[in-house]
């Protein structure tokens, strides 16, 4: 694994001295770019990863730029409702507060349909379900912290999303951009249906959240051929090799760290690129899909998230 370099466009992060941040999906991409910069500001991150060898092999390529930093890594499936468990149960035993939790991690257009080992619908299960419930089970922790923050990353791919309550596993009808289309939409109405309701409950939790824009990560590459021999060769694989259209992972962090730093950042806010159709750039106010506005939608995909998941949220 090798080190990055700053992206050529840049944003200047806040000192995180003595704050703790949790970063699922913080093994690779923009959630090891933005744990990257975090421990470099002087934040304790944990990267919270699927597979160990990988979250290891993260940890010490941190370290090589940072020798002094403090990351850690912990095992986190978040297409597994006892790993997430499991893993909110390793944080409550450390009884610390956690400043910061970034909901970065993701899967991307798998081909067929496939289930979690919850019966869940893969993307709907990985990218909201099992966020949704890591939420939840750390919000104690996150309550405890002062001017703690939930940052949810969701994708350009919000746009064509629509949430089908009746059918949110897509058990009638399955395909795959529209799968990863009603996660992502469903990740953004999340970050701010928990905005809505730390408002209203006195948490005093800042929810957010961002998009990476066009930005060359393995869920890119991969994901659409997942389960095949085809990684890297789909056609988002090959769309986003074309010179100008996407931006490294360094780059592709900054609206991320924006969202989880910024003193000017807002519960509620949505943070992208700023460049033409929010492709690239440096970080600013994204815009926000007609659909991710329903509050009615989102009160109800909160209430079956709270159902399928069997964590509830406190109500003050």
């Amino acid at each position: 694994m090798t080190t990055s370099t700053k992206p050529t466009k840049d944003i200047e992060v806040p000192d995180q001295t003595g704050k703790v941040a949790v970063v699922t999906g913080g093994n690779s991409g923009i959630g090891l770019e933005a744990a990257r910069r975090l421990v470099q500001a002087g934040a304790r991150v944990v990267l919270a990863v699927r597979n160990p060898a990988k979250g290891e092999a993260a940890v010490q390529d941190i370290r090589a730029g940072h020798p002094s930093g403090e990351v850690s890594a912990e095992s986190l499936d978040l297409s597994s409702l006892a790993s997430v468990r499991a893993f909110a149960e390793v944080m409550a035993s450390r009884d610390q507060p956690v400043d910061l939790l970034v909901n970065n991690a993701g899967i991307m257009a798998v081909p067929h349909r496939d289930e979690t080992e919850d019966g869940f619908e893969l993307q709907i299960g990985t990218n909201y379900l099992g966020h949704f419930a890591l939420t939840g089970l750390l919000l104690p922790l996150i309550r405890r912290a002062d001017a703690p923050r939930v940052v949810t990353i969701s994708s350009s791919a919000a746009r064509f999303g629509k949430i089908n309550l009746a059918d949110l596993q897509s058990e009638r009808r399955y395909g795959p951009w529209r799968a990863y289309g009603q996660s992502k939409l469903a990740d953004l109405m999340f970050a701010l249906e928990l905005q809505r309701r730390s408002a209203a409950n006195g948490w005093d939790v800042m929810s957010n959240a961002a998009h990476p824009g066009s930005t060359h990560t393995n869920l890119q590459s991969t994901g659409p051929n997942h389960g095949t021999k085809k990684e890297g060769n789909g056609m988002m694989g090959i769309f986003m090799r074309f010179p100008g259209v996407s931006q490294d992972a360094a780059a592709g962090a900054l609206p991320t760290l924006y969202a989880a730093t910024s003193p000017d950042a807002v519960g509620a806010g949505y943070y992208g690129p700023n460049g033409f159709q929010e492709l690239n750039g440096l970080p600013a106010p994204a815009s926000v899909p007609r659909r991710a506005l329903d509050a009615a939608t989102a009160t109800e995909l909160w209430e079956q998230g709270e159902v399928l998941t069997g964590v509830r949220f406190p109500t003050d």
